[in-house]
């Protein structure tokens, strides 16, 4: 159990890639804080997890809530020894000229503010015993253009510089910094997704989206999180600053 007695921070929980992970982590003996807006959430799609779990609700883009699940995770299991830095939106599918300044300030506010304030508080805590591991969720939408997703492609362009900054900042101190970039994933993100992309024909939108990935399928959750724990682990031990795309080998059909 190569993460028994560690501690495992993941925000987004609730979510699909954030509870596969949770379940992972607590199969590897990690104990486990789990963030996300809603307790209810958390307790629908985690409940099953056993063993030492605290479950916390927080608004990740609201500074004075990053601050108390840090401190609450702190006060309860003594230190922070992996953050999985997961919690993210795609927002409304619009044409540009059609976006609105409130779509923006809310997907940049949860994307980028909320990993940036992340990071802002768990890093000391990491710091202070010189180990740590941060896993960022970045996206393909990081590196790639997307049409009517210019917020979140913008905002995971974001989360890829960060990462880098990061990374720097924490090496002096042994932690290490590194993201995961998927491509789709089969979860309720990408049910909205299709759902913006082709209102009433989500089955055509789907086959279309999977027949663009050369392995002609999103991935599952698990196989985000199975990439999330390898860079957690010492296995990656001298991996850091570095980002992985995980897309079915989307990556092979651009420059």
């Amino acid at each position: 159990m190569q993460f028994k007695d560690k501690v495992v921070l993941i925000t987004g929980a609730a979510g699909g890639i954030g509870a596969a992970a949770a379940r992972k982590f607590a199969a590897e003996g990690a104990k486990l804080a789990l963030v996300d807006l809603s307790l209810a959430a958390l307790e629908k799609t985690t409940g099953d997890i056993t063993g030492d779990v605290l479950r916390l609700s927080a608004d990740v883009s609201k500074e004075d809530d990053v601050a108390a699940y840090v401190k609450a995770t702190v006060d309860h299991f003594g230190t922070i020894d992996v953050f999985v830095n997961n919690a993210g939106i795609n927002g409304d599918f619009k044409p540009i000229p059609e976006q609105t300044v409130a779509n923006y300030e809310k997907v940049l506010g949860i994307n980028v503010i909320g990993a940036f304030l992340g990071l802002k508080y768990v890093l000391p805590v990491m710091y202070a015993h010189k180990s740590g591991a941060v896993v960022n969720t970045a996206s393909n939408g990081g590196l790639l253009g997307a049409p009517g997703m210019s917020a979140y492609v913008a905002s995971k362009h974001a989360v890829m510089g960060l990462n880098k900054s990061a990374a720097l900042e924490a090496a002096p101190y042994g932690v290490r910094v590194n993201a995961v970039a998927p491509s789709g994933v089969d979860t309720q993100m990408m049910r909205s997704i299709e759902t913006n992309a082709a209102k009433g024909h989500e089955a055509e939108a789907r086959k279309a989206f999977e027949d663009a990935v050369p392995l002609k399928r999103y991935a599952t959750a698990d196989e985000i999180a199975d990439l999330m724990l390898f860079l957690a682990s010492d296995k990656a031990s001298f991996v850091t600053g570095a980002y992985y795309r995980i897309d079915g080998g989307g990556a092979a059909t651009s420059a």
